[in-house]
C-alpha cells in the first residue's frame, strides 16, 4: 500500500501510464467529458474535492511542460485564474469552445467536484530529464 502521494488506485495507475506530450484534462463538474480519454471521476459532492486540491496533488506527481485554460476563467472565476497563473507562468488561454475541442485529444480526464465556472486546465506532460 502506498503511504503518500495520490492514493486513489485508478488515478495513480492512470498517471503511471502517461508519457511525454500526453494531455491531462483537469476539470470541474460542468465540463463536457469527451468520448475517448480514460476518465477518473473524483467528484463526490459539489465542491468536493476542489479543483485546487486535485491540481496540487497532480502537480506533485506529474512533470508538466505546458498548460491551456479557457480565457473566460479570468472574469468568471478569479480564484481559479490566479491559481493557474501562479502555477503556470506560460499558461495558454483559448476560448472555452476551443478548450473543449482540444480536450478531445487528452489521454486522461480527471473530474473534480469543483462547482465554480471555468475551473478547467489541459496539462501537457513533460519529462523529468
Amino acid at each position: 500500500m502506498k503511504k503518500h502521494g495520490i492514493l486513489n488506485r485508478h488515478l495513480s495507475g492512470a498517471l503511471a501510464e502517461l508519457g511525454h506530450g500526453d494531455g491531462v484534462l483537469v476539470c470541474d463538474v460542468g465540463m463536457p467529458i469527451p468520448d475517448g480519454p480514460r476518465v477518473v471521476d473524483l467528484a463526490f459532492r459539489a465542491g468536493v474535492p476542489s479543483f485546487a486540491e486535485v491540481l496540487e496533488g497532480l502537480l506533485g506527481e506529474l512533470v508538466v511542460e505546458g498548460a491551456t485554460a479557457a480565457s473566460e476563467v479570468r472574469d468568471a472565476n478569479p480564484a481559479a485564474a490566479g491559481l493557474l497563473a501562479d502555477r503556470f507562468p506560460g499558461l495558454g488561454l483559448v476560448p472555452h469552445e476551443r478548450l473543449k475541442e482540444l480536450s478531445t485529444g487528452a489521454r486522461l480526464v480527471v473530474r473534480t467536484g469543483e462547482a465554480r465556472p471555468y475551473a478547467n486546465v489541459l496539462l501537457r506532460c513533460g519529462v523529468f530529464f
